[in-house]
């Protein structure tokens, strides 16, 4: 027994002191392995390895992460007092890296642990702009790198604040946590902002936070499907010291999956506003569902898209994509919009529609098939006082009532729209349209 006792203890010293200096190539590949993948998921990140130091129990290396985005740079460049930028600044990731099955080294560290896996990390970030200039960022990523190589970073931003040339920014605790697992393509995520507040002179952003989790996971088609939810807490905008309007509340809570080579879809949004000035508060609810939609016409047509680049000229893009988006009609699919709620200081506008394009098995699909294929229904409803409101921003408004497209019940007006084969109806009488004869 003793002897068995004295076996094991010699394993674990050679796992606990040659283990590290084996991974540590693993665990550097890894590293390395994550950052680039995430940098291939986004398409316009670039990501290089400047140094990597590596030692027996731990490493230290460095990452450059620049960002290939000329729309970015156009954006920043516009923004009031912003510096001339002849390239987007770079963030700077600066990392320990304690290796080992079970990585002694860490304990050294904040948030050190003994956990087996390849090794677990620290990192620092900064932001280097082009003529050299370097700016620390605040917090630092804790990650550990499991045996399969995954890497689980957990971002820790300690409450505090930063003043500069009487700019003032505050913000309370926040912690974001992201998984990547470049041998499945999965990345999962969660993260709950604290509060955050801006001021500069008599301009203030005030956000009272911000939660969000999900996955996402690639396919086969070139885009991925998961979950999100998405929760923003109060959020205020002061203008030269009044209000500017801001949301009471924002959420979304959205989901994807594919059955088959069929893509479907769920997404409820919620949006509540502050008072606008000049007009008020409004409010838009939306319950959205899209179902048997090909996903394979659209990877192939969101490909077709990508490939236009920046092209502005809505005929060249749709001829070029028209082939594909053509394939995604003859599959058919259903797209619905439950509930689509607007609330504005008038009242409220309420509507449904359905939307079912019928699958298509002809060898070849033409225009007039989808208008044979097409079946649809919309329903809307609104108070007296938003139909006034209309008619004074629009008198064609007018119209509508006087053909009785818009019809009374007391106070409520209402119309129900249904179309199918060529033939359009509105609240009930039918209306022929001039493709009618392609029945």
């Amino acid at each position: 027994m003793k002897k068995g006792i004295v076996v094991l203890l010699v394993v674990l010293a050679l796992l606990v002191l040659l283990s590290p200096g084996l991974i540590g190539r693993i665990a550097e590949k890894s590293v390395d392995e994550n950052l680039n993948w995430a940098a291939e998921q986004s398409g316009s990140v670039v990501v290089s390895s400047e140094s990597f130091d590596r030692g027996w129990f731990s490493s230290q290396g460095q990452h450059r992460v620049r960002i290939d985005d000329s729309g970015l740079k156009v954006l920043f460049e516009s923004m009031d007092d912003a510096p001339d930028m002849d390239e987007l600044p770079v963030l700077v990731i600066d990392t320990r890296l304690d290796h080992g099955l079970i990585p002694v080294g860490s304990m050294s560290r904040a948030k050190g642990s003994l956990a087996p896996g390849l090794g677990s990390a620290v990192s620092t970030l900064s932001v280097e702009f082009a003529n050299g200039e370097t700016v620390s960022l605040p917090g630092a990523v804790y990650s550990k790198i499991s045996l399969g190589g995954a890497l689980q970073s957990n971002y820790q931003l300690p409450s505090g604040s930063i003043d500069q040339d009487g700019s003032t920014v505050s913000w309370d605790d926040t912690e974001i946590e992201v998984t990547t697992d470049p041998s499945s393509g999965r990345i999962s995520f969660s993260g709950d902002v604290g509060s955050l507040e801006a001021r500069d002179g008599a301009e203030r952003v005030a956000l009272a936070g911000l939660r969000f989790s999900g996955y996402q996971q690639p396919t086969e088609f070139g885009f991925a499907v998961g979950d999100v939810r998405f929760e923003l807490g109060d959020l205020s905008v002061t203008s030269d010291g009044a209000d500017a309007g801001g949301l009471k509340r924002m959420s979304v809570d959205a989901s994807t999956r594919i059955d088959n080579g069929k893509l479907s879809g769920h997404t409820l949004l919620t949006l509540d506003s502050k008072p606008v000035p000049q007009f008020g508060e409004f409010s838009v609810h939306a319950d959205v569902s899209l179902e048997r939609a090909s996903a394979e016409a659209i990877g192939a047509l969101q490909r077709a898209l990508e490939a236009q680049g920046n092209n502005a000229d809505p005929a060249q893009i749709f001829a070029s994509s028209e082939n594909d988006l053509k394939r995604l009609l003859a599959s058919g699919f259903e797209l619905r919009f439950d509930r689509l709620d607007m609330t504005v200081p008038g009242g409220t506008l309420t509507s449904k529609l359905n939307l079912t394009v019928l699958e298509d098995n002809s060898q070849v699909y033409e225009w007039t098939s989808l208008l044979l294929n097409t079946e649809a229904s919309a329903s809307l409803s609104m108070p007296q006082s938003l139909v006034d409101a209309a008619l004074q921003m629009s008198p064609q408004i007018g119209v509508a009532l006087g053909m009785g497209y818009l019809q009374q019940d007391g106070d409520v007006y209402s119309m129900d729209v249904a179309y199918k084969k060529g033939l359009l109806t509105i609240n009930g009488a039918p209306m022929p349209l001039p493709f009618g004869n392609l029945q």
